[in-house]
């Protein structure tokens, strides 16, 4: 599998780290409910078919992207770098 670094190209999979699910939202640091830690921590959905994903090109430029991937075939359908990606998610 190939993913597209924006900065380095296409580059292999080996080169990459997952570092987990893009679709969730994390509390604010500073929150005592524990109901929405737990289920930050531990509430998964097992997508079929697109899926938005942390990745960072470890063995590269070291940048973090946000890829979206479809669990069903592994291709890869676009990669953003994950700040800029966050922020247009944000101005929705």
């Amino acid at each position: 599998m190939l993913i597209a670094c924006p900065y380095c190209g296409p580059r292999d999979l080996s080169e990459f780290t997952y570092q987990g699910d893009a679709n969730r939202t994390r509390p604010h640091p500073m929150s005592n409910d524990q109901s929405a830690w737990n289920a930050y921590v531990y509430d998964r959905v097992n997508t079929a078919g697109d899926h938005r994903e942390f990745w960072q090109h470890s063995g590269g430029c070291r940048a973090h992207l946000a890829v979206v991937r479809s669990t069903l075939t592994h291709e890869i359908k676009s990669v953003a770098i994950a700040r800029e990606s966050m922020n247009r998610e944000a101005a929705k």
